[in-house]
C-alpha cells in the first residue's frame, strides 16, 4: 500500500517539496523517529529538515501522533513545526 508523506512549513522549505508517496516502509522503520532518520539520509535537504526531531511534530491519518508511537499501517504521514497560537 502506497503511503504519502507530507512535508509542511521549514520542515516542507528544507526538504524541497511538498509530498512525496512511497510505496512501502522499509524494514525497522516503525515509528515516526525512525521514518525521520530514514528519510534524513536522502540528501542534505532532508538531513537538515530531520536532524532534530525534538523540534518535528507528527500527524498519521490526519491524528496527532508522537515521534515514538507505532506507524502500523499509515496512508498518510505528516512531517512539520510545533505550532504556536495567541
Amino acid at each position: 500500500m502506497a503511503i504519502t508523506i507530507l512535508y509542511l512549513a521549514w520542515v516542507r522549505d528544507r526538504v524541497g517539496i511538498t509530498e512525496e508517496v512511497i510505496e512501502m516502509l522499509p524494514s525497522g522503520v516503525d515509528t515516526p523517529t525512525a521514518l525521520a532518520r530514514w528519510l534524513s539520509q536522502r540528501g542534505d535537504g532532508y538531513a537538515s529538515a530531520f536532524k532534530d526531531t525534538e523540534r518535528l511534530r507528527c500527524a498519521v491519518d490526519l491524528q496527532m501522533t508522537a515521534m515514538d508511537a507505532p506507524l502500523g499501517r499509515p496512508r498518510e504521514i505528516a512531517f512539520f513545526p510545533p505550532v504556536t497560537g495567541g
